[in-house]
């Protein structure tokens, strides 16, 4: 069966990359955001399988969505996709229910392998 991830980033130009690829690496996106209070609102009616999130999002930032949705998806995954990567950041995310941490400086290539490792699938992206 297909994954389902849930994209939130305000940004409309990155969610699409991002719908792309996804979609190419054999997954579907469930559903988008352009904020945080909007993810919080409809990640759980998409029954995700992985939630993406920007850090920096107007309304609420991904900081402070994570915990809000991890409260209501407590089994669900969430990666930071942020510019702000590094160890004090990874510290303050994972203490706010992040799963992980990826950098918009790597190649996305490891985006998605980070969604591949929390959803517990093998293969290339």
């Amino acid at each position: 069966m297909q994954k389902c991830v849930f994209l939130a980033d305000d940004n409309a130009i990155v969610r699409r990359s991002l719908r792309t690829v996804f979609e190419s690496a054999g997954f579907s996106v469930c559903g988008e955001a352009s904020d945080g209070a909007q993810a919080v609102e409809r990640a759980p009616s998409s029954h995700p399988d992985l939630i993406v999130l920007d850090l920096s999002m107007p309304t609420m930032n991904g900081l402070q969505a994570a915990p809000l949705l991890r409260k209501k998806l407590p089994e669900v995954p969430i990666i930071l996709f942020t510019m702000f990567a590094g160890t004090v950041m990874e510290n303050h995310a994972r203490a706010s229910g992040v799963s992980t941490v990826v950098s918009k400086d790597r190649p996305i290539r490891h985006l998605v392998e980070q969604a591949r490792k929390l959803m517990g699938e093998k293969g290339q992206a």
